[in-house]
């Protein structure tokens, strides 16, 4: 399946607008990870633990975003955009990612 951030395709036309698709996925992160990530804000580097966290919950909304565009018939899905947040105001260190984007038939 095709799958693009733009508007458009270039050189290929869309032949029908299927709707809107979106993925979504909350995550926690363990406690090991999360004092990780504390002592690497304190003395700098990067968080590696958060940073295999988000991706994996990047490839998990994707992947639904993915599949629901494929049950509606898609072969593409265009104008895809990311959302990332941090939610839990009590400390509980949970990331939410959202994708979504505009399944097509092209």
């Amino acid at each position: 399946m095709l799958v693009t951030t733009t508007a458009v395709l270039d050189g290929i036309p869309v032949a029908r607008y299927l709707g809107v698709v979106t993925g979504e996925t909350i995550m926690g992160v363990n406690i090991f990870k999360d004092w990780a990530a504390g002592w690497r804000n304190m003395v700098g580097g990067r968080a590696e633990g958060y940073e295999e966290e988000i991706r994996k919950a990047k490839d998990i909304a994707m992947q639904e975003m993915l599949q629901r565009a494929q049950e509606l018939g898609a072969n593409a899905v265009i104008g895809v955009a990311f959302d990332y947040q941090s939610i839990g105001s009590d400390g509980s260190n949970m990331m939410m990612v959202g994708v979504s984007g505009t399944a097509v038939q092209v």
